[in-house]
């Protein structure tokens, strides 16, 4: 098996082929272009590495690997996407403590060769678009919360000229025009596809979660592969990290807070209100709570639930029984 490696870059790609068997590589970079990606694929071809013998490691760069990605597979390569951190801590591990384009490239093909990775299926069209369409969404949001908060801080100041409230006023109502008309076009494009529109009803049909959190949900889970309910609440950094050793160290376990730091946001009140209103993450919320566990350990607890029940009606096809026993 061929495992190549490949650091991504705006402008390029840094390959290295890692040869079965033996330590030799071979080192190729190209343009992070349509033409770069045939490029490598006739240096594959070049070299005799058939497509069926191929593995590429990659690490998620924002948004640069995607054109790549999706060509090598959709020429009929197998890839992974790994996480970057784990990736430092193996080079770590194996005594490479530099870092440029061409060592992370072996890095990575190292990395694919030791491990056992998963490989990666591009989202569908439609989950694309979702996932764009909610980004921006969250970026107006934002735009919106920071010019409110310049409003608030103009109106308590002593003189603030009449051009400056009337500038924040049509700001405000231009950003919200736009974010109505994002929230138009992402209920259109769940309705518009019965695999969407489906999971939108399945994630809604439990307590505690609305909208919001059903979208956002719907889009992860469609263009990412979680095989376990453990592994989504592991993406998304809600999975307690213990911090111990012998006799002397012995520090508190902490939400790991690896993945995305918005989508985490996004599940806290919705959480808060579960423990009221959800019998099964109120169960686990009180029982934590009787155990003498602090408050706020005991709602990561019940974020992370709420993430095992979204994973269970999409995998399950099925909407929530609040009288379902197992907690």
């Amino acid at each position: 098996m061929f495992y190549l490696g490949i650091d991504v870059s705006k402008a390029k790609l840094d390959c290295a082929l890692q040869r079965p068997d033996t330590d030799k590589r071979l080192n190729k970079t190209v343009a992070n272009t349509p033409a770069g990606v045939n490029e490598l694929l006739s240096w594959l071809q070049k070299h005799s590495v058939s497509k069926d013998q191929l593995h590429i490691i990659m690490e998620p760069t924002g948004v640069y690997h995607e054109r790549a990605a999706t060509a090598l597979v959709d020429a009929g390569c197998t890839l992974s996407l790994v996480n970057p951190a784990r990736v430092r801590s193996y080079a770590n591990a194996i005594g490479i403590t530099s870092k440029n384009d061409t060592i992370n490239s072996v890095v990575l093909a190292r990395y694919g060769a030791a491990e056992t990775l998963a490989p990666w299926t591009p989202a569908s069209p439609v989950a694309s678009m979702l996932t764009a369409l909610l980004a921006r969404r969250e970026a107006l949001a934002e735009d919106i919360r920071r010019e409110e908060n310049r409003q608030e801080k103009a109106l308590c100041a002593l003189a603030t000229p009449a051009a400056v409230m009337a500038s924040l006023n049509e700001s405000l109502v231009f950003l919200t025009k736009q974010l109505t008309e994002l929230d138009r076009q992402i209920g259109d494009r769940i309705d518009s596809d019965p695999i969407l529109k489906n999971n939108d009803r399945l994630l809604q049909s439990i307590n505690g979660v609305g909208p919001r959190v059903a979208q956002r949900m719907n889009a992860l889970m469609s263009t990412h592969s979680f095989d376990r309910a453990e592994a989504l609440a592991a993406y998304l950094g809600l999975v307690p990290s213990e911090r111990q050793s012998g006799t002397s160290v012995r520090g508190k376990a902490r939400m790991s807070k690896m993945g995305p730091a918005d989508v985490r946001g996004l599940l806290y009140m919705p959480a808060v209100v579960a423990t009221r209103c959800n019998p099964q993450v109120k169960a686990l919320y009180e029982r934590l709570l009787a155990r003498g566990k602090p408050k706020m350990v005991a709602i990561g607890a019940a974020m992370r639930k709420l993430a095992h029940l979204c994973f269970g009606v999409i995998h399950t096809q099925k909407p929530y029984d609040p009288n379902y026993k197992a907690v």
